[in-house]
């Protein structure tokens, strides 16, 4: 069927998201051709605000619409105690379980010299100013067990290892190459509960 071509505009756009493809995009198109007007507005508004708005956290990472984010604001969080992940959704998976205490450090990226990213392509110095400010600091690693999670767990071992800060990770029971966000609360629970320590490897 040939559509006019606002139509196939506004479906070739819902195509870059990741995991929409060309059938999913027209349902959702079309879908959103039949609310009203002013829900549309809404809707359109909705994500030009966040996109406006929203940015990486000074601290760590986190998207947030203030110069800190609510978690590194909060001063019951144990400063001490820094989670490291890939991404924001790993994050919001962490904070869905409601039993970590600690703060986090998200990379927005995983070191690939694959995809040419490289340590500096990702959020890794603010890690180690992180690092310099707190006392008996343990970091947990929590990415995937990829060869790019691989890479990104050893090179941090490596840029921590003489600055007295206990390096711990999440147990390889986790489903090799399984991303963080899709582990349901009670695994992701378990695997903080069992993760081991690194930092004499």
């Amino acid at each position: 069927m040939i559509y006019p071509d606002d139509l196939n505009f506004a479906i070739e756009n819902f195509k870059k998201i990741p995991g929409v493809g060309e059938k999913s995009a027209e349902r959702q198109v079309l879908s959103i051709l039949k609310l009203s007007e002013e829900e549309v507005t809404d809707f359109a508004n909705s994500l030009i605000n966040a996109k406006k708005r929203l940015h990486p956290c000074e601290i760590c990472g986190n998207l947030t619409s203030n110069d800190i984010c609510d978690i590194c604001a909060n001063e019951k969080r144990d400063k001490n105690l820094i989670c490291i992940l890939e991404d924001f959704k790993s994050l919001v998976a962490f904070e869905k379980s409601g039993n970590f205490t600690g703060t986090y450090h998200v990379l927005n990226g995983l070191i690939s010299p694959i995809d040419d990213r490289g340590p500096e392509d990702i959020n890794l110095a603010s890690l180690l100013k992180r690092i310099e400010n707190v006392d008996d600091c343990e970091i947990i690693i929590a990415l995937k067990s990829s060869v790019e999670g691989e890479a990104t767990t050893m090179f941090i071992n490596k840029i921590v290892k003489n600055k007295n800060v206990k390096i711990s990770r999440l147990p390889y029971g986790i489903p090799m190459g399984a991303d963080i966000d899709y582990l349901d609360p009670i695994s992701l629970d378990k695997a903080l509960k069992d993760r081991k320590i690194i930092s004499e490897e």
